[in-house]
């Protein structure tokens, strides 16, 4: 007998499991967070080998007492914060209306960004206006941010006469391109080799304008993430990659998608890229890490693989339900906390803001997506609607063939 098998050990497999589930008390003992501004800012050109502590480290801004400490710190006015705190807000308050409108029947389908909403308003303000933009579903915030009707968003959600899109997405699924944002893909992996291609595609043509992907953590399991990693590597190209990393796909949590070994942004040293890890709930945070990786790229210093560490605050999406894998309170006790409370506090705390103009301003955005919401409703809502027959031909190619308008007029006569 072989001595090996006589004294081996039976082979096991490791099953992630997360640190609670429903019906326990929310835990996060096992989350260390570093002090506020206790990171050095390095160089944007930096070597990539310098660089290997980022993704194991947390970048942070605001501190305990709501100040913005350290070299991390953004050179933003506080007018800027002004204006970022409200796209937040008005953010929230779309998502909040357009999730009760799915629950009236009036949409099918809606997905909120409720506790990531710094994610999107902060990437987007450090980002050129002219960059293009390879979002996933929960980033809808940075069509906010760009000055983009949420008329228009409404119109799509609600699959109405006046959804630009013609009725050939899901709602959730928005596409601008006077806005610079890619049409968003369901198969979400998709959004990062794109991202590369038009950023390798800038480069050739000489161009100054960078890309920005976003994708969940549940998604750097899929093939499409290395692959797009592959190529931003070995060519440089001028990309931000984001792992908005919320803890929670669908139903699994991060340790599922590899979380549990390593940080998400680690898996940028393996390509030799630059990686940070950034407390996504800081909106100061957020907007300085965005912007060290948007020099990075513009220098032709290389891309950035940036993991946003945050929480799903609420259901993956209208069709979810959190209360079956994860405990009813764990998102109220996250300890990094809420992104407009804390860019409140901070504003209050720079005598820039107060509570009474928080209310105001709370007043304010919830008449603007009301006033919006009756406007879009005015077009019709899911079911009562029907887009014009001969629009499929629409959008389809730039020039449409001699076939297909042949088709087109064969049907306008049919009526």
């Amino acid at each position: 007998m072989n001595q090996f098998v006589n004294n081996a050990q039976a082979l096991r497999l490791h099953i992630p499991e997360p640190q609670c589930r429903p019906g326990d008390a929310p835990d996060f003992g096992a989350l260390r967070l570093p002090p506020a501004g206790g990171l050095p800012r390095p160089g944007f050109t930096a070597d990539e080998s310098t660089l290997r502590h980022l993704p194991y480290a947390l970048i942070r801004v605001l501190d305990d007492d709501d100040a913005a400490v350290g070299e991390w710190r953004p050179n933003l006015g506080l007018e800027r914060l002004c204006e970022g705190l409200r796209a937040m807000m008005l953010t929230r308050a779309f998502d909040e209306a357009m999730q009760r409108a799915q629950r009236k029947g009036k949409a099918s389908f809606f997905i909120k960004s409720t506790g990531e909403e710094a994610v999107a308003v902060a990437q987007a303000y450090a980002l050129d206006a002219r960059d293009m933009l390879f979002p996933s579903y929960r980033q809808q915030g940075l069509l906010i941010a760009r000055g983009w009707p949420i008329e228009q968003m409404m119109c799509q959600i609600l699959s109405n006469s006046g959804d630009q899109l013609k009725g050939r997405q899901l709602p959730t699924m928005y596409s601008a391109r006077e806005a610079g944002v890619f049409s968003l893909s369901g198969n979400l992996g998709t959004q990062f080799p794109q991202a590369v291609g038009w950023a390798m595609a800038s480069a050739l043509r000489g161009d100054t304008r960078i890309a920005a992907s976003w994708v969940g953590d549940g998604t750097t399991a899929e093939a499409d993430f290395h692959h797009a990693l592959t190529f931003a590597s070995v060519y440089r190209a001028p990309v931000i990659l984001n792992v908005v990393n919320n803890q929670w796909a669908i139903s699994s949590f991060a340790g599922i998608a590899g979380g549990e070994r390593a940080t998400f942004a680690a898996r940028a040293i393996g390509y030799g890229m630059a990686g940070l890890r950034v407390d996504g709930n800081d909106f100061l945070a957020v907007h300085a890490a965005t912007q060290w990786a948007a020099e990075r790229a513009r220098a032709n210093a290389g891309a950035t693989l940036i993991e946003l560490y945050t929480y799903r605050a609420a259901a993956h999406s209208t069709s979810d339900d959190p209360s079956a894998y994860r405990p009813r309170e764990e998102a109220a006790q996250w300890p990094l906390g809420d992104p407009i409370e804390r860019l409140k506090r901070h504003l209050i705390r720079c005598e820039a803001w107060s509570e009474s103009r928080q209310q105001a301003l709370q007043q304010e955005v919830d008449e603007q997506v009301r006033a919006a919401l009756r406007q879009a409703e005015s077009l019709g809502v899911i079911g009562d609607t029907r887009i014009e027959r001969d629009s499929l031909f629409d959008d389809v190619y730039k020039t449409l063939p001699a076939h297909l308008q042949a088709q087109r007029e064969q049907l306008r006569k049919e009526g």
